[in-house]
């Protein structure tokens, strides 16, 4: 299934296909927490120079439609109902990398945070993220990530999310996992 899934994962790469191939099975085999970029180059699955790492992230392109198709035909946990039938039940929540020191990053919003050591809530400069995840049952913290939808400073972030779950939905369907008569999938959203 990995095999597979690396091969489907190569062919959505359009441009400097190898060199973000390289730099993703050299981030997945860090042994360590990622700092920099340039020790990335310097991983054993990291065949070329650190010159081709960047040339990859500032030239390569990758097909995201064909990914999200990708990803959605894995495997996909779902819940038992009350029913005994199978169902579908997504998650969705924002979440926030803080970057209040890069000024000269675009397109940063303030993005509501807490608990960052005066345990009151704060506004700090980053960017909000909007993830789908596939929950399944029992107590478990693993989860499927189907997607992510970056939420930009003037985005509204009802609308991207409703975009996202629909388009989520659809490739779900067109993967088979959701078919007509499956009791319809059940959608975990926060207030906040």
């Amino acid at each position: 299934m990995l095999s597979s899934f690396r091969r489907g994962f190569y062919d959505c790469l359009n441009a400097r296909a190898d060199a973000l191939f390289e730099l993703t099975d050299a981030l997945g085999c860090a042994g360590a927490p990622v700092t920099d970029l340039a020790r990335l180059s310097l991983e054993i699955e990291h065949h070329r120079g650190h010159g081709a790492l960047y040339d990859g992230l500032n030239c390569g392109a990758v097909d995201t439609g064909r990914l999200r198709s990708l990803v959605c035909a894995g495997p996909l946990p779902k819940v038992l109902g009350p029913d005994g039938r199978e169902r579908i039940v997504l998650a969705v929540d924002v979440s926030n990398w803080l970057r209040p020191d890069a000024a000269t990053s675009p397109e940063r919003s303030f993005c509501h945070t807490y608990a960052r050591g005066r345990g009151q809530a704060q506004m700090i400069p980053g960017w909000p993220y909007s993830f789908v995840a596939a929950l399944e049952s029992g107590a478990s913290s693993w989860t499927a990530l189907l997607d992510v939808e970056r939420i930009g400073p003037g985005d509204d972030a009802t609308a991207i999310t409703a975009a996202q779950l629909r388009a989520v939905i659809d490739g779900l369907t067109r993967a088979g996992h959701h078919r007509a008569g499956d009791p319809e999938a059940l959608i975990v959203l926060d207030a906040g």
